[in-house]
């Protein structure tokens, strides 16, 4: 039976100089997704949904997230495992037809998974805290990542031929009101505008731990820093290389970040 590997200097050729305890969030489980959003409701901006009421139909541009509220909640049922609550907030912009005026709102879309979490019930506390309240009340910490969506489709909706009974509109945090910058129209007065989004996420549950691993070396930056105390601004134009590519075509095109926009 192998040792036991303990803190300390590392026998052997492996180039491992030593054996460190780190503290650090380990993953215990995750997941991933690809949600196609289909007919999300889409809260305009009050210059837009007077663009919108003029209008007989309405194209994608592009759709951007905001943030992600998540919240993790304990399954009593099942022991160790946890329910993940996601809400994304998004800013989607959207091109009126006729017109092409440009078209901008806000649109929610709410998401739950289940992952394992381990359990924990020590109370942490750290010397930075500003009040007696522990780091972790025994709950995994939920993390979220996610790219902007993709704008799939957009469409108009009058307001009177929709079967569904107006819902009443829905808390939205002060800071996504604020990212907006215009005030919104919450209430269906005119026409309503849904949007389907494609969304790619990774979600996943992470508790604070100590592990055991093996260091190599500490880490030194190779490169030295290096700074200009030259003032003239020809001097410096001097040492940018001409730009050839961008006089002559291409031999071949790579789809950039404008994918995301659908023409």
């Amino acid at each position: 039976m192998a040792d036991k590997v303990v803190p300390g200097p590392v026998e052997g050729s492996a180039a491992v100089r030593e054996a460190v305890c780190i503290h650090t969030r380990k993953i215990f489980d995750s997941c991933r997704d690809k949600d196609c959003v289909e007919d999300l409701r889409v809260y305009p901006t009050a210059c837009s949904q007077a663009k919108l009421d003029c209008a007989l139909s309405v194209r994608p541009r592009s759709a951007e997230l905001l943030c992600a509220d998540v919240h993790v909640k304990e399954i009593t049922f099942n022991k160790g495992y946890y329910t993940v609550d996601v809400t994304y907030f998004y800013r989607v912009r959207g091109e009126t037809f006729p017109g092409c005026e440009p078209v901008c709102g806000l649109a929610i879309f709410d998401k739950r998974v289940m992952l394992f979490g381990s359990q924990a019930s020590a109370k942490v506390f750290a010397s930075d805290d500003c009040c007696c309240d522990p780091c972790e009340n025994g709950l995994p910490i939920g993390v979220v990542e996610s790219v902007d969506p993709i704008a799939l489709h957009m469409k108009l909706v009058d307001c009177g031929s929709s079967v569904e009974p107006e819902q009443e509109p829905r808390a939205i945090p002060q800071k996504i009101l604020d990212a907006m910058g215009e005030e919104l129209s919450l209430t269906c007065c005119g026409k309503k505008l849904y949007v389907t989004l494609g969304q790619f996420s990774i979600i996943r549950l992470e508790r604070d731990t100590q592990l055991l691993i093996p260091a190599y070396d500490y880490c030194m930056p190779d490169k030295a820093c290096q700074g200009s105390t030259e003032d003239d601004p020809c001097s410096m134009f001097s040492r940018i290389h001409f730009p050839i590519d961008e006089f002559f075509p291409p031999d071949c095109v790579t789809p950039d970040e404008d994918y995301r926009s659908l023409l």
